[in-house]
């Protein structure tokens, strides 16, 4: 069984990292779910100080992916519509990848831009409220990949350091 949940929570990491880029998927709060896996093993002791504080964590930064794409673009003079088409140009970049990896930051910014162009916004306000919408996304973007990136070298450590607990018949 507690192969099963090792596998399970590191599948929860590699989706939680794909989630940072998603916004369909909350990614730190799906890594933290791999963490609960790893400690939910019989050959790993639970640790409630390390879940929660890394619970807590994953939920502010939850909570600030809404928050600082919003910043971004009320600090550049956006509105929701930039916001709105940076989800658009981002959902566009994954299901289109025709520019390959420049793609995730080329199409957000141009569906920012459409998006205050649609809300009747003028070029040159348009073209600043897009950065700004732009420029939130790949904080929150940022900030999101990080937090999955350090639990899963969390979830590897831990794993690391119980191997013989893990894996008793590799010893």
């Amino acid at each position: 069984m507690d192969i099963v949940l090792l596998l399970l929570g590191f599948i929860c990491m590699l989706i939680g990292i794909l989630g940072s880029f998603l916004p369909v998927l909350p990614g730190p709060p799906i890594s933290w779910l791999g963490l609960l896996l790893l400690y939910l093993t019989k050959a790993i002791p639970n640790n409630w100080w390390v879940l929660g504080v890394t619970f807590a964590i994953a939920l502010i930064v939850f909570a600030l992916d809404y928050v600082i794409p919003a910043m971004g673009t009320k600090k550049f003079g956006g509105t929701k519509a930039g916001v709105i088409g940076t989800t658009i140009g981002l959902l566009v970049a994954l299901v289109f990848p025709v520019l390959g990896p420049f793609g995730i930051i080329v199409w957000p910014f141009v569906g920012a831009l459409v998006g205050e162009l649609l809300n009747k916004a003028d070029k040159k306000t348009a073209t600043k409220a897009a950065f700004g919408s732009f420029l939130g996304f790949l904080t929150g973007t940022f900030l999101k990949f990080m937090v999955s990136i350090i639990y899963l070298g969390l979830f590897i450590a831990t794993a690391w350091e119980y191997k013989s607990a893990l894996f008793p018949y590799f010893d």
